[in-house]
């Protein structure tokens, strides 16, 4: 496979300057994350205008020229599930590549399955079988093989070509406005977890109380400062549930603290004072200091049942749509927006997903009918993979009149 290699500033320059006429450019990287604080990367591939690239990041070269191309916004850039690809952006230049079409979201939109991986997308859209054999590379390690590189490049040919059919489908369901919208929710995800706030989704603490939650906060700053500056795992350095437990037994005593089964490791003797410290400290801090999250009222248990049974009718919906039902939302979202109707959620929640945009045009106004009775949903062929139809009901029939009755949604 034809391609430049890219081990020198003089020849990235030559490449950005090239790459800088084209109107899009896809990419992919290669990384290793399992010994390191941050993922590191050890490969780009780039395919656009017909031109492929592989960048060898191992090579001590300056990528800021690269990213900061990427960020212009004067080209599409196009990715597969490109969360890492905008970290690496995001780590170099401090802000995400401009532009972003992910096929993973654009195949949502037109009824693939989500999230798609790109295998199951070249079949799809291409009719090929993609080369595999090298998941399990260290992409560290110098000299690269034929095969490997050939399998990196195997990565992006089939990104702007998939891009282009993509998009066709996309206009013919008039959703590329969807596709604008589901963009840039995304990206606001990614760069919701390089933030420092992201503690909350630790996991274990749900059931926490605001204390507690501030040790949580306190030894998770602690743990990020820590791994960044051994350059490890966050979870080599301390894993979420000791942080849980540290939070639950609320002690800052370090002999106390190296008493509780896991923590009694080796490596963890010489931080057991910064721990100590860190529990300390948020003991310490006055109530009007402690992290706040949002209150909830108590909901019924019966909005847990509707939740998940008319997020099984939707699926038929969704298939009709042409639209992934993972994309469009799962059990715990028609239970938001069943809250939200029914008005158990509180007043400084934003809506759900499912009561804005295209997800309330072709499910949030049907959910409206089912709770209002002019809708209803009942069993159709007990043998279909979709045995569920949604339709209207004799009560919306006698309000409206048979001759203006919608059309049921069925598998």
């Amino acid at each position: 496979m034809k391609h430049d290699t890219i081990t020198t500033d003089a020849q990235l320059a030559d490449l950005c300057q090239w790459l800088s006429t084209t109107e899009s450019i896809a990419f992919d990287t290669e990384f290793v994350s399992e010994h390191t604080y941050r993922p590191e990367l050890c490969l780009v591939q780039v395919a656009a205008g017909g031109r492929l690239a592989v960048i060898d990041t191992m090579e001590k070269m300056d990528l800021g020229p690269f990213w900061r191309l990427l960020a212009s916004g004067k080209h599409k850039v196009v990715v597969h599930a490109g969360r890492e690809e905008v970290g690496f952006s995001l780590s170099a230049i401090g802000v995400p590549p401009a532009n972003l079409f992910d096929l993973q979201v654009a195949a949502g939109l037109v009824g693939l399955e989500y999230p798609a991986g790109y295998g199951s997308l070249v079949q799809k859209l291409m009719g090929q079988t993609p080369h595999k054999g090298e998941t399990r590379t260290d992409w560290r390690k110098r000299p690269l093989t034929e095969r490997q590189i050939h399998y990196a490049l195997g990565d992006v040919i089939h990104l702007e070509p998939m891009r282009d059919r993509l998009l066709a489908r996309l206009e013919s369901l008039g959703r590329l406005s969807w596709l604008e919208t589901e963009t840039a929710a995304w990206l606001e995800q990614v760069l919701a977890s390089y933030r420092r706030d992201r503690w909350r989704r630790t996991s274990g603490i749900s059931g926490l109380n605001a204390r507690c939650k501030a040790i949580v906060r306190e030894l998770w700053l602690w743990r990020e400062s820590e791994a960044e500056r051994r350059d490890l795992p966050v979870r080599r350095v301390l894993r979420d549930d000791l942080i849980v437990e540290l939070a639950k037994r609320q002690v800052f005593d370090p002999t106390a603290i190296r008493g509780i089964r896991g923590l009694e490791r080796g490596d963890l003797k010489g931080a057991l004072p910064a721990i100590a410290e860190c529990v300390r400290l948020a003991m310490q801090l006055p109530d009007s200091e402690l992290p706040r999250g949002r209150s909830h009222k108590e909901l019924p248990p019966q909005l847990n049942l509707l939740g998940q049974f008319i997020a099984s009718a939707l699926g038929s919906v969704c298939r009709q749509e042409n639209l992934a039902a993972s994309l469009v939302g799962g059990p715990s979202d028609v239970r938001d927006l069943i809250a939200y109707r029914l008005g158990y959620a509180s007043s400084d929640d934003p809506p759900p997903a499912l009561a804005e945009g295209w997800r309330a045009e072709v499910v949030g106004t049907l959910i409206d009918d089912l709770l209002s009775g002019n809708m209803a949903i009942r069993i159709a062929d007990p043998r279909s993979d979709h045995p569920l139809v949604i339709e209207a009901s004799q009560h919306g029939a006698s309000q409206k009149g048979a001759s203006q009755k919608r059309p049921s949604h069925s598998g």
